[in-house]
């Protein structure tokens, strides 16, 4: 596994017409196979600090290492998972989730192998064969991460993952990853407007400032790999909340919006 290290990061929209700031020195290195989730304020650019480790987006000044090499593009080593569904309706959840290793050449033995396992690991077992308008959006997302671990980067991006799936759907998926996450180590740099996501999924929780965004705190969270959901009820649990709560209320001026 490699280390993302962001090296004093800007990122500068520009156009005719007006000059965004997004970022502004960013830093922030993660360790190989840590989970670390990033708060912070609606807008605060966030995603394009994921886009720029993604390789989608150049730095305007400062540069992102992974492994020790500078990230110049797009790459199979980083997989991305969005909010929104990117199965592929018209193949099957085997075929969806053998779909990179596809691409990568791998053999018909090593595609199968990988497929099967984590087609188990995500729970989709009794669903191989079914096609995505026969599944709940919960299990779509399971074929995306499925798909994402099974291509076997080094790096998994999640940007806002579950963002668009109920309460109880969602706490279903943190145990999913956090299962996937345990079989699998990943370096993994996680997105979420969720506070309680952020805690029971993450090694440390990043808190951003808002636009133009750099790192304003690192929390490391003390729970251990083994979570389950009655962590949520735990007091040291719920104090990180609040504690992280009162954090982004202040660095966004009591404005959570």
């Amino acid at each position: 596994m490699k280390e993302i290290v962001i090296d004093q990061v800007s990122k500068v929209f520009e156009s005719k017409r007006s000059r965004t700031v997004a970022l502004n020195d960013a830093a922030l290195t993660i360790a190989p196979e840590e989970i670390v989730c990033v708060v912070g304020p609606s807008g605060c650019g966030k995603t394009s600090l994921l886009n720029l480790v993604a390789g989608f987006e150049m730095p305007t000044t400062g540069e992102i290492r992974v492994g020790g090499s500078r990230v110049r593009g797009p790459s199979q080593e980083r997989a991305v998972v969005f909010q929104s569904d990117a199965v592929f309706p018209w193949l099957s959840v085997r075929d969806n989730i053998g779909f990179g290793l596809r691409a990568q050449g791998k053999s018909a033995v090593e595609r199968n192998e990988r497929v099967a396992r984590f087609i188990e690991l995500v729970g989709l077992s009794e669903f191989a064969n079914s096609y995505p308008k026969e599944l709940s959006g919960g299990m779509r997302k399971r074929v995306d991460i499925a798909r994402a671990y099974a291509s076997n980067p080094d790096i998994l991006l999640l940007d806002e993952p579950f963002g668009a799936l109920d309460h109880f759907t969602k706490e279903v998926m943190w145990l999913a990853l956090r299962q996937v996450a345990a079989a699998e180590p990943k370096t993994i740099l996680f997105i979420t407007h969720d506070i309680e996501e952020a805690l029971f999924l993450g090694d440390r929780v990043v808190v951003m400032t808002p636009r133009p965004a750099r790192v304003h705190s690192i929390i490391d969270v003390p729970f251990g790999s083994n979570r389950g959901l009655e962590l949520r009820a735990d007091l040291e649990f719920q104090k990180m909340r609040l504690d992280i709560v009162r954090t982004l209320m202040e660095v966004n001026n009591g404005d959570l919006s």
